[in-house]
């Protein structure tokens, strides 16, 4: 079949060649059909290609270009869905469905103004269709316009009496404006109207569990999986419950079939491996933490919780290695210096323990004397406990500037800012680099000639230098600034940018310190003490997102994320990069740190103003084009974005090339 339907293409394409022959023998109600065949057996890239042929035959084919918006639609060719549905509105401006659909597409690209327009001309066209008030309903919802959206439920519900998601959205929508009597009402009336769809029952559990009515969760959690026997969430969360209710047998056959629904889930394993060390089944817990380890290995809580097992299995040895490895991913975690000084002492490492000790004790001094301070970590607080069971909406782990892209469009994990510039220690330069080849201001050049460090880089590239020699040069840092003069800026400089790349982040931020005591007026100690405070203060927030809510489901009205009660400010890292700014007024890489500064700390406008002052200054400044066309996407200005994209791509920046297939340009006719 699909070997016909390509003769039919390149017939098609031969008849439109010769247009003396091709009105005799064009077809076009047959086209059209056999590129529905193609879109009803899901072979989209096929549809695309035979309607491709009808827009060519006729460029003026309002219900062609439509068609084809939904195949690049379902392919998730979101800007070019847009592009074929405007041109659908083009050619027809009484097109309902291409209203509508270019309003559902807006709204996956987060162009919330738009789609609400695009849905109110549908609406006023066809006010007796229910489902763009269902849709627009949804885009309100995640617009976060929660009672506009339970009116627009309401004029749905009026149509389709029977349609469970439209009581389960209505309800969420009264949970976001606290209102759990009407959000309970609106599970109790989805579970009335289809009882066994599990999704209602998982609501409605999940709203019981957080009033900790753990009986009535576990009856909804219960149903949930009668309902579904696949059905993942319902196991998950009644494996809490279990849990809650002192069931651990229970709780474990629940994580197990999770575990068999989905052999990766790094959260069942975690789960698994703290309600087994409850029961004292040491081993088979050292064996899912492994697996966390596998599937998540840079999360900190693994190796603290590993440790301490190890110790009951009295492997001294391993459980100080896991101590260590903690200490390594986040070196101010107090509790991790504790276990490992207690060990180091029963193994009669006195002086080890010791130091430890000291070093505990200075952390928790630093974590009382900033408690009013929103970014400083539990991680220090000794009383904070660790081995509890995480929700099904927790993430292990999450990393770097990320949280700017990550709500950009669904599914867009891969897109971050490229990092802020700083001095570091890099080898040499990759031979795959293909960046557009930048030089150093002279200022530049003659900070680097003070410093005489011949590994001394300005970038924004991790370095490239082994973990292992890192702590070397440290140590070797070390032992130069216990003979350098006092006043020796340039040593305790070196020193800070070494704490930093082997995370010392607070031994890093005062070394820094000490460097602008004796220099004030030198903009690059400035620059590297606030990439030094951001990197902390960032991965602090990595730590303590693994109990920040995520979402599970697809459908996009229950994508909103539960906004986690902590808050992480850059003040004193922006604080720097200003004065960086003030002796410095040229510096292409302090705007652009700035602006990554104001992008992660939700200032788009101004973070974008930084970009463009750092692309003023240095045309070549490719990861400026980059991440301000993220934050343009950001701001639902996708068309924008992808020309500074594209620039950054001409520059040498290869991952744009990546994010523009997400969304390739498709110019209007």
């Amino acid at each position: 079949m699909l070997k016909s339907l390509r003769i039919l293409i390149v017939a098609m394409v031969a008849l439109i060649a010769l247009p003396h022959v091709a009105d005799a023998q064009y077809n076009r109600n047959y086209i059209y059909w056999v590129g529905q065949q193609c879109m009803v057996r899901n072979n989209y890239p096929e549809a695309v290609d035979i309607l491709n042929v009808l827009i060519r035959h006729d460029e003026k084919d309002f219900d062609a270009y439509f068609l084809r918006g939904i195949a690049k639609y379902n392919m998730d060719d979101l800007l070019g869905a847009d592009a074929d549905f405007s041109r659908a509105v083009e050619l027809n401006p009484v097109f309902t469905g291409a209203f509508y659909y270019r309003a559902i597409t807006r709204s996956r690209l987060g162009n919330y103004d738009d789609a609400l327009h695009d849905f109110r001309q549908a609406i006023e066209l066809r006010p007796d269709l229910p489902d763009p008030y269902y849709s627009r309903g949804v885009t309100r919802l995640l617009n976060q316009q929660f009672e506009e959206a339970i009116a627009d439920f309401d004029l749905f519900i009026r149509f389709e009496k029977r349609h469970v998601p439209a009581y389960i959205n209505r309800g969420t929508s009264y949970l976001y404006l606290k209102d759990t009597a009407k959000a309970y009402e609106n599970y109790n009336l989805a579970i009335r109207t289809n009882r066994e769809d599990p999704d209602a029952y998982t609501r409605r559990g999940a709203l019981y569990m957080d009033e900790e009515r753990y009986n009535e969760a576990f009856a909804d959690f219960d149903r949930a999986v009668k309902c579904d026997s696949t059905y993942l969430p319902g196991y998950f969360n009644r494996a809490l419950v279990n849990n809650y209710l002192h069931r651990p047998m229970q709780s474990l056959a629940d994580f197990d079939r999770v575990i068999e629904l989905d052999t990766t889930s790094a959260l069942a394993y975690f789960n698994r491996a703290i309600v087994r060390s409850e029961i004292g089944d040491y081993n088979r817990a050292l064996e899912d933490f492994d697996m966390v380890a596998h599937y998540s290995p840079e999360n900190v809580l693994v190796y603290y919780n590993r440790a301490m097992l190890h110790t009951r299995l009295g492997d001294i040895k391993a459980a100080i290695e896991d101590y260590t490895r903690a200490i390594e991913l986040y070196p101010d975690f107090a509790n991790a210096y504790i276990g490992r000084s207690l060990l180091r002492r029963s193994q009669r490492d006195v002086e080890g323990a010791e130091s430890d000790r000291k070093i505990a004790d200075r952390k928790i001094a630093e974590y009382k004397s900033r408690l009013k301070d929103s970014t400083y970590s539990i991680y220090a607080d000794t009383s904070q406990r660790f081995d509890r069971l995480l929700s099904f909406e927790s993430k292990l782990m999450k990393r770097n500037f990320e949280r700017i892209a990550t709500t950009a469009t669904a599914g867009d994990d891969d897109l971050m800012l490229i990092p802020m510039f700083r001095f570091t220690l890099i080898k040499e330069d990759a031979a795959d680099d293909r960046r557009m080849r930048r030089f150093a201001t002279q200022r530049v050049k003659d900070f680097s000639a003070k410093v005489n460090n011949p590994l001394l880089r300005l970038e924004c590239r991790e370095s490239d230098i082994a973990s292992d020699s890192l702590i070397l040069i440290d140590r070797a840092n070390a032992e130069r600034l216990s003979t350098a003069e006092a006043d020796d800026w340039v040593v305790r400089f070196e020193r800070g940018i070494s704490q930093s790349l082997i995370k010392q982040y607070t031994n890093a931020v005062n070394s820094f310190t000490e460097a602008i005591r004796l220099n004030k007026a030198n903009p690059f100690l400035y620059l590297n003490r606030a990439t030094a405070r951001a990197e902390m203060i960032d991965f602090i927030s990595s730590i303590d997102n693994s109990y920040q809510s995520i979402s599970y489901d697809s459908d996009p009205a229950k994508r909103l994320h539960n906004a986690s009660t902590r808050t992480y400010s850059y003040d004193e890292a922006i604080e720097d990069i200003n004065q960086a700014i003030k002796l410095y007024p040229d510096f292409a890489e302090a705007y652009y740190n700035r602006a990554n500064l104001m992008a992660v700390s939700g200032k788009l406008p101004e973070a974008y103003d930084d970009y463009t002052r750092a692309i003023e200054l240095d045309a070549n400044l490719g990861e400026a084009y980059y991440n301000r066309g993220l934050v343009q996407i950001y701001m639902k200005d996708t068309r924008k974005g992808c020309m500074d994209l594209s620039k950054a791509g001409e520059l040498g920046i290869d991952a744009a090339y990546k994010v523009l297939k997400q969304f390739p340009i498709i110019e209007h006719r």
